[in-house]
């Protein structure tokens, strides 16, 4: 089923806050940040609550604050993924140093198998429990239990001071109280939209830096390809060159590769050609020796013997090679 979790399947859509909901209530923690789960000690639970017994909890470190601690939690995960033969290829790296986004994107994959197994239903599982074993898992356990009577408690002393002072004091100085109570509301609903908006932007530096490095890694590619030998030199791949090395946003480097690709595009003549242009010169010399030749016996056959005669004395006389008998 593991498998089957696309980057384009809804779970990857779900919120943040519903994330943050799904594992406050499984778990029983307090964590108001996707970040702070950037540990692996959170995954390791969450796993543990949906194949209960199978993470062995006394490995897991719920005090984990530098990465080499990180980093034994998503050792503990990753052979629990091995024991249930899940392909999922855990980004230890990126996790640990507590980017939003890269641990948004973890928990909702995450989320999406849990609910796939036993549709998400984790009965008889106590998850306070299987944290005392856990190191550092009592102290979280004890503050994400003492949030809830802490706030009843402060809660109730609110109302028995404001019924003790009810009774001493007179009505203008309870509705001062009153007010002086509500003013401070306005002030931590300002931080907490202040707040909400500081990870957004967060999540929107992580998805374009995560854009950046995928569209870089392609232009790379491109690069290494174009360096190749047997291409480097090909007229196209000169002018991709042109593109990427250009320093400036200038509409003339289009023009210059453009060009190459003209200029590469002229005709010259191919060697074949001239081969062929010699033999013909060879050809055209032989038929003029032919030509001349059959004009010498030609003439030689209209002359007189008295005329051959004088012509080989006249050889005789010049001192010819061919004279030598």
């Amino acid at each position: 089923m593991a498998a089957k979790i696309g980057m384009m399947d809804s779970a990857y859509f779900v919120g943040r806050s519903e994330i943050l909901a799904w594992i406050n209530s499984t778990l029983q923690l307090k964590i108001s940040k996707v970040e702070e789960a950037c540990s692996g000690a959170v995954h390791c639970q969450l796993m543990d609550a949906a194949h209960p017994g199978i993470v062995p909890m006394h490995k897991v470190n719920f005090d984990a604050k530098n990465e080499y601690e990180m980093i034994q939690n998503y050792k503990v995960l990753q052979d629990v993924f091995n024991k249930l033969k899940i392909s999922k290829n855990i980004e230890v790296n990126k996790l640990t140093k507590g980017r939003p986004l890269d641990n948004l994107e973890f928990l909702q994959w995450m989320k999406r198998y849990c609910d796939s197994v036993n549709n998400g239903s984790s009965n008889n599982y106590n998850p306070s429990e299987r944290r005392e074993a856990c190191k550092g898992g009592k102290e979280n356990s004890k503050k994400s239990a003492a949030s809830h009577p802490s706030t009843k408690s402060s809660m109730a002393a609110t109302k028995s001071h404001s019924t003790q002072s009810s009774r001493k004091a007179d009505v203008p100085s309870v509705q001062a109280a009153n007010q002086g109570a509500i003013a401070p509301q306005p002030v931590s609903n300002e931080v907490g939209a202040y707040d909400e908006k500081i990870t957004e932007l967060k999540l929107s530096v992580d998805s374009l830096e995560k854009e950046r490095d995928f569209y870089f890694a392609k232009l790379r590619d491109v690069e290494i390809l174009c360096q190749s030998p047997e291409l480097e030199h090909q007229p196209v791949v000169e002018a991709i060159k042109k593109i990427l090395y250009a320093t400036d946003d200038n509409a003339s480097v289009i023009e210059e590769a453009q060009a190459l690709l003209t200029q590469k595009h002229v005709v010259s003549p191919s060697p074949d050609a001239g081969n062929s242009g010699d033999g013909l010169k060879l050809e055209t010399l032989k038929r003029k020796t032919i030509d001349n030749l059959d004009v010498d016996v030609a003439a030689s056959a209209t002359l007189s013997p008295r005329q051959r005669l004088s012509d080989v004395s006249n050889v005789l006389q010049n001192g010819s090679p061919l004279s030598t008998f």
